[in-house]
């Protein structure tokens, strides 16, 4: 009995030991197992807008796998424009000038558009600055009166739909003051429509797939610079983003699974009747902080 009670906290050390290696282990296989099942940091992937597409870039390559790009890229000299002080301040005033006449137009005429000009303003949206330099949008320039009159009819079935159930009655309401509603006779009046796709990989000339890092924020720049190049060339557009109808659209257009609307723009000329509403943006001190 002696003896029994002198053993005892030897038997209690060797089970909490015991114990204790089993749940190290455990805990070890638990912790590799959700490092399998976790996806790995990628803090520049951008949320997808939502077209029923998923793209698991992380099936086919490993976070650390070469892409396969050029690794010496050459660097060549740069020297930038430089102005004196007035020429920028008159620079910057005559641009902002430009822009601020800048407005959402729906109604334009068919009156046609010299294609080259559509070419220019791609071009220059083109020379957007993207996520490690992987371009990622595609611009999708339609002229054919069908395609334009398919498209309408794609954007208005779901607009409609928008509009009575899926908006809301606060966004719904916000929108009247605007004139404006799921019946969107641009789409088949305008000379082009210009739809923006973003590419959410890129394929390698082995085929497999490339990644495009930040490609939503990529595209929206290049949005906005495609923008200001139409009004600089006296076009109008009004920005478009047709909810719910990126993956009809995209099947349309025959454009590959990677690829996801982002922007639809209808561009032209005014009517000689148009109109807008009579709005006004926020002051300079409402937009800007100086810290």
């Amino acid at each position: 009995m002696a003896l029994f009670s002198s053993l005892t906290p030897v038997f209690i050390a060797i089970i909490c030991v015991l114990i204790g290696v089993i749940m190290k282990k455990t805990n070890g296989e638990k912790e590799k197992s959700d490092t399998k099942s976790k996806h790995p940091s990628r803090p520049w992937v951008d949320e997808d807008l939502k077209d029923g597409t998923d793209h698991p870039l992380e099936e086919e390559e490993g976070e650390e796998e070469w892409q396969g790009l050029e690794e010496n890229v050459a660097h060549v000299p740069f020297t930038g424009e430089c102005y004196s002080e007035a020429e920028m301040i008159k620079r910057s005033q005559t641009f902002y000038e430009l822009l601020n006449k800048r407005r959402s137009v729906r109604f334009l005429s068919d009156e046609p558009v010299p294609r080259e000009v559509i070419d220019n303003v791609i071009r220059t949206a083109g020379t957007s600055p993207s996520g490690a330099h992987t371009e990622p949008w595609t611009f999708v320039v339609v002229q054919d009166p069908y395609l334009k009159h398919k498209i309408r009819e794609i954007v208005e079935e779901e607009e409609e739909i928008n509009y009575k159930k899926r908006m809301g009655d606060r966004w719904v309401n916000d929108l009247k003051r605007l004139r404006t509603n799921w019946i969107k006779e641009y789409l088949d009046t305008a000379p082009y429509l210009i739809l923006i796709f973003k590419q959410v990989y890129g394929r390698l000339p082995n085929g497999k797939k490339k990644t495009h890092y930040y490609n939503e924020i990529s595209v929206s720049i290049a949005c906005g610079i495609l923008l200001a190049a139409l009004q600089n060339a006296g076009l109008y557009t009004v920005t478009s983003t047709p909810l719910n109808c990126g993956p009809q659209l995209r099947v349309l257009l025959q454009r590959p699974a990677n690829e996801k609307l982002l922007l639809l723009l209808p561009v032209g000329y005014p009517k000689k009747d148009a109109t807008v509403p009579a709005l006004t943006r926020k002051p300079l001190e409402d937009i800007m902080v100086v810290m």
